[in-house]
C-alpha cells in the first residue's frame, strides 16, 4: 500500500453511506477494500447536498417541453434540476486536488450514461436509456480532464483499466506539477509516458509530440493546460489488443540484438498469443520485465507502459 493514497471523488452511498431515497446504499466492496488501498476517497451525495431528506421520494429524469428536468416521481412539481446542476459545478471547483470520480449508475443525479429518460409525463412513450444525471452531466463538463466511470462499468476488465490507468496518469501529472513544472519536467513526464499514449491512442501521441515541439515558444502555463487536457482525452480511448500488439513489439525491438533466437521467436509467439485472445496481457509483459532485467535499457527503465498502475491491483490479468 503506498503511503499517500490518491485523492477520488464517490457517490456517498457507495461507501455504504445510507443517503438513497429509500434510506439505503450501495455498499461496492470491492471499490472499498480493493481501491480503497490506493485511494481517498472523498464522498458526496448531491440530492442530500441540495436538501432532500432521507428517506425521500425518488427522482426522475424527464423531458419536458425539449428540456431535460429532475422532477420528483410522485410530486410532480417538486424540480431539483437547477440545484443539482449548480451544486455540481460548485463541488467541481471545491475539489481540485480529485484525480478521479466514481459515480452511481443509473441515477438521475449522479448517472454518466443510460439513465431512464421519460417524455413527459404521461405512459403512451416509454422511457430510452438515454439519459444523464444533471449533477454528473455539469460536473464532468467542468473537469473535463478528470476521470470519471460508474461503478456497474468497472465491472467490465478492460473499463476498470482504462479508468485506473487514467487516475493513476493524472495523479503523477500532479505531483510533477507540484514539484515544479518546467519545460524539462515536462518533457521528462511525456518520455515516460509515450508508449502508454501510443497504446491508447496513436493521434494523441502524435498531436502531443506537436504540441511539445512549440514548447519554448509559448506560455509554459498554458501549453501544460492544453497538453493535459489532449492526454487525459486520449486515455479515453481503450488501448485495445491491437494496439498494445503493437507496443510490444516495439518494446521487443530493444531487446533485437540482445536475445538469442529461440528467445525472440518465443517473445513474438507471446505477443501472437496475446494479439489474437489466448492470454492476457500481464504474459507478454511478464516476459518483456524478466528480459529487460537482464539487459536493462534506460528508455525502457522509465516507461510507464510497464506498471502503470499498482501490479497488487491484477488488472492486466483480465485485459
Amino acid at each position: 500500500m503506498q503511503e499517500i493514497r490518491i485523492p477520488v471523488g464517490i457517490s456517498s452511498c457507495l461507501l455504504g453511506e445510507e443517503v438513497r431515497f429509500d434510506g439505503g446504499h450501495k455498499r461496492d466492496n470491492y471499490i472499498i477494500r480493493t481501491l480503497g488501498q490506493f485511494f481517498h476517497f472523498v464522498p458526496f451525495c448531491p440530492e442530500v447536498a441540495i436538501g432532500l431528506g432521507t428517506p425521500r421520494q425518488s427522482l426522475r429524469l424527464i423531458k419536458i417541453d425539449g428540456e431535460v428536468r429532475v422532477r420528483g416521481n410522485k410530486d410532480h412539481d417538486l424540480d431539483v434540476t437547477d440545484a443539482l446542476r449548480t451544486t455540481g459545478r460548485v463541488q467541481a471547483e471545491r475539489h481540485p486536488e480529485l484525480c478521479g470520480y466514481i459515480l452511481k449508475s443509473k441515477s438521475p443525479s449522479c448517472g454518466m450514461e443510460r439513465v431512464t429518460l421519460y417524455e413527459g409525463w404521461t405512459n403512451d412513450r416509454p422511457p430510452e436509456k438515454k439519459g444523464v444525471g444533471q449533477f454528473a452531466e455539469v460536473f464532468m463538463s467542468a473537469r473535463p480532464e478528470l476521470p470519471c466511470e460508474e461503478e456497474g462499468r468497472l465491472g467490465d476488465p478492460v473499463l476498470r483499466d482504462n479508468f485506473i490507468t487514467r487516475v493513476f496518469t493524472l495523479h503523477r501529472w500532479r505531483r510533477m506539477v507540484h514539484e515544479g513544472l518546467s519545460a524539462a519536467a515536462l518533457l521528462d513526464f511525456h518520455t515516460r509516458h509515450k508508449l502508454l499514449i501510443l497504446a491508447h491512442h496513436p493521434q494523441t501521441y502524435t498531436a502531443l509530440g506537436r504540441l511539445l515541439a512549440n514548447l519554448r515558444q509559448v506560455d509554459l502555463e498554458l501549453l501544460a493546460a492544453d497538453y493535459l487536457l489532449t492526454l487525459m482525452r486520449g486515455l479515453k480511448h481503450i488501448a485495445t489488443r491491437g494496439k498494445n500488439a503493437n507496443v510490444l513489439q516495439h518494446l521487443a525491438g530493444y531487446l533485437r540484438d540482445e536475445l538469442d533466437g529461440g528467445d525472440r521467436e518465443e517473445l513474438a509467439r507471446v505477443i501472437d498469443d496475446y494479439r489474437e485472445g489466448r492470454v492476457p496481457l500481464i504474459v507478454p509483459i511478464t516476459l518483456l520485465r524478466h528480459h529487460f532485467r537482464r539487459h536493462p535499457h534506460p528508455y525502457v527503465a522509465g516507461q510507464v507502459y510497464l506498471e502503470p498502475h499498482p501490479p497488487e491491483l491484477m488488472l492486466r490479468n483480465g485485459v
